[in-house]
């Protein structure tokens, strides 16, 4: 038994994935101080009562700033280019209120969804100009009580070929965009594309996270430039790509070759799964593709995965409730995953894209910050199986929400 006189809060009999049988943990200072069995010390306590304790989830890719269009247009789109149509025509009558409102409804979600890390993708161009950027700054500074949101800055609508689009990237970079990113497959000159936004990425010093080739022709692709930059550039470890849905459709040989280009490049990949699966294939008849990237088994091979939300209520996916732990059961349930994949599919919603967003005080370890939530089981292996509610979470030790469990009421014998 270890003793103690200088904690704010313990949490009781939290099971953790790295232990055997549950632990207390130290919080002092909002940040974690000890994790041992059987602290004692004078300190508000939550008992855990033997449940999951997981640092909360980490969703690397959404779009707040064009959540919840359901009833703005219709939603028989077929393909990218309609959906992306169709946001585009409303775009320019988005105000910062409106963006904000939407945003802050599915930000609420995703935190008593259990998630605490989230990088955001705001679109900059002519059409929105700044607003969006404003208002999803203000929801991050409103917000920071409950979650970490990082911004993510690019142009949807391309950028060689959209006049004004980087002057407005530029002055976004200058005014809080933490990382860059950008959409090759709508620039009449893809490669101009690209190294233009690895140029803005080395002068700002932020990290790239780009919408990668989504459709399923591998017979062409712009894979091979980003790798080709970011080698160039020495930018390993510091580049994603999301949707990559033709890698979905690659024969056995060329998914190997393609997996060995990324992990050698330093390339991360982040599957969409709702996306991926509402869009991708809607022109077959029968039979139709699947369209999902294994993230497990690309990262089995030495690929940074993560799995993440991208749209909510959109023509791009008319679905969805910002929970990272549902998205990441939908996923296992398309992939295939089996028992043994359990674990890994829980990393691309946790270690994983914490990783991949390059966050060093992630985990709950001595030192970071008190970032938890806690599942309703008492067995890790099957959190993503049984899909168990999130029953509370916690930022820097002060809790921000609480869900009750529910009440059964048989009736009297």
């Amino acid at each position: 038994m270890t003793i103690q006189t200088a904690f704010d809060l313990i949490f009781r009999n939290a099971l953790l994935r790295s232990s055997a049988a549950p632990v207390d943990i130290g919080v002092k200072g909002g940040r974690i101080a000890a994790i041992e069995p059987r602290l004692t010390c004078e300190a508000v306590e939550v008992d855990v009562g033997g449940r999951l304790a997981l640092p909360g989830f980490v969703d690397t890719h959404i779009h707040l700033d064009k959540a919840c269009l359901l009833g703005r247009c219709g939603h028989n789109h077929g393909s990218v280019s309609e959906a992306i149509r169709a946001v585009a025509g409303m775009k320019k009558d988005f105000t910062v209120e409106d963006v904000y409102a939407r945003g802050a409804r599915v930000l609420e979600r995703a935190i008593v969804h259990g998630t605490t890390r989230m990088r955001t993708h705001v679109e900059i161009d002519p059409r929105i100009g700044l607003r969006g950027f404003e208002a999803v700054k203000a929801l991050k500074r409103d917000y920071a009580w409950a979650i970490d949101l990082e911004l993510c800055v690019f142009p949807q609508e391309g950028l060689t070929n959209d006049p004004g689009a980087e002057e407005l990237l530029i002055q976004a970079l200058r005014d809080g965009g933490e990382v860059i990113g950008g959409c090759p497959y709508m620039d009449t000159d893809p490669n101009a594309h690209l190294a233009r936004i690895f140029d803005l990425a080395q002068e700002f010093d932020v990290d790239v996270d780009l919408h990668l080739d989504f459709d399923l022709d591998p017979s062409w692709w712009h894979l091979d430039e980003v790798c080709r930059q970011t080698e160039r550039r020495n930018y390993q470890g510091r580049v994603a790509i999301g949707h990559a849905t033709k890698l979905s459709a690659l024969p056995p040989e060329q998914l190997k070759a393609a997996t060995a280009q990324l992990a050698k490049a330093g390339v991360a990949v982040t599957v969409l799964p709702a996306t991926d699966l509402y869009l991708m294939g809607r022109e077959a008849t029968h039979n139709a593709p699947r369209g999902l990237t294994l993230a497990h088994k690309l990262a089995g091979d030495g690929v940074l995965c993560s799995v993440a939300t991208n749209n909510v209520l959109n023509p791009f996916t008319p679905f969805g409730d910002a929970s990272l732990l549902r998205m990441a059961n939908f996923y296992a349930n398309v992939a295939h995953a089996s028992v043994s994949d359990f674990d890994i599919c829980l990393d691309l919603v946790t270690e994983l894209p914490a990783r991949l967003m390059n966050l060093g005080d992630y985990g709950i370890k001595v030192g970071n910050p008190a970032d938890l939530i806690v599942l309703d089981t008492q067995d890790s292996r099957f959190a993503i199986a049984e899909l168990p509610d999130v029953m509370m979470g916690f930022k820097a030790g002060r809790q921000t929400f609480a869900r009750q469990r529910p009440t059964l009421f048989p009736p009297r014998s």
